[in-house]
């Protein structure tokens, strides 16, 4: 069974940094796209940053130049560096695979961008 399992988010100053990991098990983690979704209550889930199966990335426009998405196929594990945090960051952030059809989630982390 797929599982997903988010690490890292906490509360950051404006301008702060910090790095979200996401633990995958389950599947041929290296073979499938994986994303980082965040949402706010009252908001639809939003994507943030992919990074398919040979390394290629795109970014949602809000955070381009500022949030990195890097992945580990040895540890399978899913990284989201975030730099020049600014406080609409401030979300769950969720890992996600689409695996065979399926959509799978992880728990969240609370990233919070507050002075």
């Amino acid at each position: 069974q797929v599982r997903l399992v988010e690490s890292g988010g906490g509360s950051v100053q404006p301008g702060g940094s910090l790095r979200l990991s996401c633990a995958a098990s389950g599947m041929n983690f290296r073979l499938y796209a994986m994303d980082w979704y965040r949402q706010t209550p009252g908001k639809q889930r939003e994507l943030v940053a992919r990074i398919t199966s040979d390394g290629s990335t795109n970014y949602a426009d809000s955070v381009k130049g500022r949030f990195t998405i890097s992945r580990d196929n040895v540890r399978w594990r899913l990284f989201l560096q975030m730099n020049s945090l600014r406080p609409e960051d401030t979300a769950a952030y969720y890992c996600h695979v689409k695996y065979r059809d399926l959509d799978f989630w992880g728990q969240g982390t609370q990233v919070t961008v507050s002075s």
